[in-house]
């Protein structure tokens, strides 16, 4: 068996690991199921601040990965999510190469679908790139993708307590104004990541890895068609003056594309899936948890009762109790 943290989650085996910690596959005893647990190497002041701000997200959307719950043991602290198994678009891409229009165009929509979503809840992600955007196993079908990692998200038009004296994002994805010390979140900022995410997506590597010549000329180059091209090189200009206003502006953009896959009907497979991800459970363990906590939890297979003896105990005293009633029935008579 595993250990335990908190008295409820049982770390099973690691899926993956990032510059925050581990990420486990872990079984939650309470609801009886898997989630993915990611737990802090240490309690540095910068690691819990991440903590917090991702476990204050709490927003329901279809394209937004939710945490779950936390909790907090000794000098280590762990939160969970769902596990979602398709791995990412960094893995899809790393997979495939350059993605064609339709799955570059679908995935995007939906990326912004749920920057739709947290602006409106006043918030800015800071951190839209590929391998925060995490996709469900749907093979050859319909993509769907979730955006996860809210650990530097930013409330909009809130006072500060200090000024950040630093940049903020990933270099390749934020905007311009986002790598000055001192800037203050703005929601075309996650435009224009989106955009960048796009374009490494249409692309198959980074646009800033591509050489000779602009971003549009990258594009031409890479046969993308014009009116997909166009959205993306709105949503990245320089001047965020120059972008679209909302993310909803940016889809009715994308939606006149007519590229984008909106249900299985419609779909067009192409040569692209999107693998299951995640490793077979390891010995010993189930789809109902761990094996040895099922053969504990029944009586059948002879070692169900941690305390032998304790039927007999309890038929015990039934047939005790009953004999004190039989007496006081006989006393009263």
């Amino acid at each position: 068996m595993g250990e335990v943290l908190g008295g409820r989650y049982e770390l099973v085996d690691p899926l993956g690991e990032g510059g925050a910690g581990v990420v486990w596959r872990a079984w939650d005893h309470r609801e009886s199921r898997y989630v993915a647990a990611k737990v802090m190497r240490q309690a540095d002041a910068a690691s819990l601040l991440r903590f917090v701000r991702e476990q204050a997200v709490r927003i329901e959307h279809p394209h937004v990965l939710t945490p779950l719950g936390w909790v907090g043991e000794d000098d280590r602290v762990l939160f969970t999510m769902p596990i979602v198994r398709g791995g990412s678009v960094a893995t899809l891409v790393g997979d495939h190469g350059g993605l064609p229009a339709g799955w570059v165009a679908t995935l995007l929509d939906q990326t912004l679908a749920a920057l739709e979503q947290i602006h409106a809840q006043g918030l800015v992600h800071r951190d839209v790139k590929p391998a925060n955007l995490l996709l469900d196993a749907t093979g050859a079908g319909l993509p769907h993708v979730r955006l996860a990692d809210f650990g530097i998200a930013a409330a909009v038009d809130q006072p500060r307590l200090t000024q950040v004296d630093h940049a903020v994002g990933t270099v390749g994805y934020a905007a311009p104004e986002a790598l000055l010390a001192g800037w203050d979140p703005d929601p075309r900022a996650d435009l224009y990541a989106a955009g960048m995410t796009a374009a490494e997506m249409l692309l198959g590597q980074r646009p800033d890895a591509e050489g000779g010549g602009d971003l549009a000329s990258t594009l031409v180059r890479a046969h993308v068609p014009s009116p997909l091209a166009g959205v993306v090189l709105d949503l990245t200009a320089s001047r965020r003056e120059d972008r679209y206003a909302d993310a909803s502006s940016a889809r009715a953009a994308l939606s006149a594309t007519g590229l984008v896959g909106e249900s299985e009907q419609g779909w067009e497979a192409a040569e692209v899936e999107v693998f299951d991800q995640v490793p077979d459970l390891p010995e010993g363990w189930g789809t109902e948890g761990s094996v040895a906590h099922l053969d504990a939890a029944d009586p059948s297979t002879g070692n169900g009762d941690a305390r032998p003896g304790m039927g007999a105990g309890i038929a015990l005293l039934v047939v005790g109790l009953l004999l004190v009633l039989i007496a006081l029935v006989v006393a009263l008579t």
